[in-house]
């Protein structure tokens, strides 16, 4: 246990270290416009070629930055809220796993490497969201590692159809027209993005995830795993641009962005409320990389690490003082006993939300304003739209609930934040979320930007925030009367705040058949008939073939003599005939 907790710090001063030596190496390649492709050769062996392949440049720097912080800042927090735990070690080693995993898809250039993260981040995640060994945690973490294995397959077959392109080093081929000419190859990046970013229909997983840890959840949905697919696709934007692809995910990331403000807005479990928040997030990413503005999601990628991040860590915070509660109407009036966390909550909300001049604030009224004056069709406007709004709903809803209304916790709570190894990674966190949206948008964008809108359009993100902060309100404060309303329209309400049926879809409509078809296949094809006229048919073939071979190779007179009768009679025959 002290091994544990010593551990905790020991990790937390290394990647601090890495996260301040990689800041300083991205500071100067932005600033210097450089970049180094890094090629090492491992071995060579009969002209075959073993290398691993290194990208060195301000985005991958920075994010690497941006992981590294976050992770130490989740790690030092773990040492507080796992204490109790008997198992820290492994869980601290997983975690270190994790972020491994993470550091090795975002500084690599070669697919290869790349699917050695990606599929490192897909079993560390398993092993993470089993972590509590029971039913559920078993049912999420199956649901979390098929759905990502749809990815992993089209990161395979992507790896197979580049083999045409001369070498799996993708950089330098995504600008080329090559890349765009092999046919289904951007295809398989952007479903393999989508599987790792949870956008439709593979948004299942991400909320069923919430089954690991707090601080795994901390991690996960603010810079690691989720974040992935979306890295994935800013490193191939050059590739999507002008294909049937860009605008299939630009319709996708925009129903999931709204699917997932819905959702929130009839979610009571508190983690799975942040979840949708960034399962949200994530299709605000997708949406303006679908766009063409990769810089632009790389921005917002980064400002949305630092105040979810913190967001979870409050959460975690506020759940283990309420007794491990997670349903925020058992929670309530927690702003008198937990102020520092309840402070921090609302400086994370109020980021998320856009309020000006915090982290959130740059990147996504820049999004906002960017998508606006874009040639953007219809649907996918309003779905933006409607989306922003429901972001200021759900989250007045939950300040609402679990902040400022009545104390709904037993007598016997003692709720408090006095643990300093939990606050600390707080107030961090609290100062990026403050100044890293500034930080950053003069970093990215040294240039100002200027965006001519009509005044309608100028004020329309602000009049929509508004309206989901009113509504979000008006509807819970008078709670009561509204839950009896919402009885009438039963279904509605079901079918909203159950994602659009995507979990019951996901595990025992689509996953259930392909598991019966994989099994019967498995049995009639893979060890049945492809076994009798495959593998095992020709290996006793070729075996009786060899022993007629050796038999008549042992110069065995009996042998020659009845091929000689046999010779003489047909020849008689045909004489005859």
């Amino acid at each position: 246990m002290l091994w544990g907790l010593k551990m905790n710090v020991i990790s937390m001063v290394f990647l601090a270290m890495v996260a301040l030596s990689g800041l300083s190496v991205s500071l100067f390649l932005l600033l210097s416009g450089n970049s180094f492709f890094i090629e090492w050769e491992i071995v060579t062996l009969n002209s075959s070629y073993l290398g691993m392949s290194l990208i060195i440049d301000w985005v991958s720097m920075m994010f690497l930055a941006f992981v590294s912080f976050i992770s130490s800042m989740v790690l030092f927090y773990s040492g507080s809220y796992m204490a109790s735990d008997p198992n820290i070690n492994r869980f601290m080693y997983l975690v270190l796993g994790f972020v491994l995993s993470m550091g090795l898809l975002i500084i690599s250039p070669n697919m290869i490497s790349i699917l050695l993260g990606w599929d490192g981040l897909g079993l560390v995640s398993y092993a993470l969201v089993i972590y509590y060994q029971n039913e559920k945690s078993a049912n999420a973490g199956m649901l979390t590692a098929l759905s990502n294995r749809v990815g992993d397959v089209c990161i395979l077959l992507s790896i197979a159809l580049m083999f045409s392109l001369g070498g799996w080093n993708f950089i330098f081929y995504v600008g080329s027209e090559a890349m765009g000419a092999q046919l289904g190859l951007v295809a398989f990046i952007v479903v393999a993005a989508m599987t790792k970013s949870a956008q439709i229909p593979f948004s299942a997983w991400l909320p069923a995830a919430m089954a690991a840890p707090t601080p795994v959840s901390a991690l996960v949905h603010s810079s690691t795993l989720v974040t992935a697919g979306v890295y994935l696709l800013i490193r191939f934007s050059p590739a999507l641009e002008g294909t049937s692809e860009q605008s299939c995910l630009l319709l996708l990331a925009s129903l999931t962005m709204f699917m997932a403000g819905l959702g929130a807005n009839f979610e009571t479990d508190l983690k799975k409320i942040i979840a949708l928040s960034t399962l949200s997030q994530l299709g605000v990413m997708m949406t303006i990389l679908a766009m063409g503005w990769a810089e632009l999601a790389f921005f917002h990628l980064l400002a949305h690490a630092l105040f979810k991040a913190l967001l979870f860590m409050c959460a975690g915070s506020i759940i283990h003082s309420v007794g491990d509660y997670q349903d925020i109407r058992v929670m309530g009036c927690t702003v008198s006993f937990m102020p520092l966390s309840v402070a921090s909550v609302n400086l994370a909300n109020l980021a998320l939300c856009g309020t000006p001049f915090l982290a959130g604030f740059y990147s996504k009224d820049l999004i906002l304003e960017v998508a606006f004056s874009s040639p953007l069709n219809e649907v996918c406007f309003w779905l933006l739209v409607v989306a922003t709004g429901l972001t200021v709903c759900y989250t007045f809803r939950l300040v609402f609930y679990s902040l400022v209304s009545d104390f709904n916790l037993s007598a016997e709570s003692g709720v408090s934040d006095d643990n300093p190894v939990m606050t600390w990674p707080m107030l961090l966190l609290g100062g990026g979320s403050v100044f890293g949206g500034a930080a950053l948008a003069w970093l990215i964008f040294p240039a100002p930007y200027m965006i001519c809108l009509p005044s309608s359009m100028k004020l329309l993100a602000l009049l929509v925030s508004g309206a989901g902060a009113l509504l979000g309100y008006l509807l819970n404060i008078m709670s009561v009367n509204y839950s009896l309303k919402s009885l009438r329209y039963y279904s509605l309400v079901v079918f909203s705040g159950s994602m659009w049926f995507l979990p019951l879809i996901s595990t025992r409509g689509v996953s259930l058949s392909i598991l019966k078809v994989g099994k019967f296949y498995s049995g009639v094809g893979d060890m049945g008939w492809s076994e009798f006229y495959g593998g095992q048919g020709a290996y006793s073939t070729l075996i009786k073939s060899s022993n007629y071979l050796q038999v008549a190779q042992d110069n065995s007179v009996k042998i020659y003599m009845i091929s000689l009768v046999m010779w003489l009679v047909a020849l008689m025959v045909f004489m005859e005939g």
